[in-house]
């Protein structure tokens, strides 16, 4: 009689754990579904470093990017390039260049400038293009009369009256052609730092 009265309440035991466990495991179960759904973390990753770029892109022509795209001045062009001077007079500057056409070029003694593109003669055609390089933005409007100091280290004479201007006596024959980084005042002549000697070139 006692083992017949044992088993139904083992059931009921049985039963009764069962019933328990089964709400539990659900418990547990149901906040996995909702974590699911939560917010996709992707989108803020990928707005940021596209920022970057555009703050440090430059804000237009380079005054190297207006002498190609002039026309008059493939020779200075070509000269900028044999110098090794095309990174430098692309940076931020600002610079103010006299810029010589290619009438001014092909006005030098002949055989000249083929001599001054050689790579022996690099050293040479950086100090005569520095030349005419001053550090600072000088619109027309700014320039005085006087001497000033080149990027070559080398002062050239600024003539400024009612006639125009005349930078080591060359003329302006277009002032303040603007780039990105600086102004260009074109002129008429080659500048030759005093110190240098073409003829011991030759």
């Amino acid at each position: 009689m006692q083992v017949l009265s044992r088993t139904p309440f083992s059931r009921l035991v049985a039963l009764s754990a069962a019933l328990i466990i089964v709400p539990a495991v659900a418990a547990c179960q149901a906040p996995t579904e909702p974590e699911a759904e939560v917010a996709p973390v992707e989108e803020p990753v990928t707005a940021e470093p596209e920022l970057e770029p555009a703050a440090e892109a430059p804000a237009g022509d380079t005054i190297v990017d207006v002498a190609i795209t002039n026309g008059s001045f493939g020779t200075l062009v070509a000269a900028v390039q044999a110098a090794g001077l095309v990174e430098t007079l692309s940076s931020e500057g600002p610079f103010t260049v006299f810029a010589p056409t290619d009438e001014a070029f092909a006005a030098l003694p002949e055989g000249t400038l083929d001599t001054l593109l050689l790579p022996e003669n690099q050293e040479i055609l950086t100090q005569i293009l520095t030349y005419h390089v001053l550090a600072g933005e000088v619109p027309s409007s700014a320039v005085e009369t006087g001497a000033v100091e080149t990027v070559a280290g080398e002062d050239v004479e600024i003539v400024a009256d009612e006639s125009g201007v005349t930078v080591g006596g060359a003329t302006v024959v277009m002032p303040d052609v603007e780039a990105s980084n600086g102004i260009i005042h074109v002129v008429d002549t080659v500048l030759l730092p005093p110190s240098l000697d073409l003829a011991a070139l030759q």
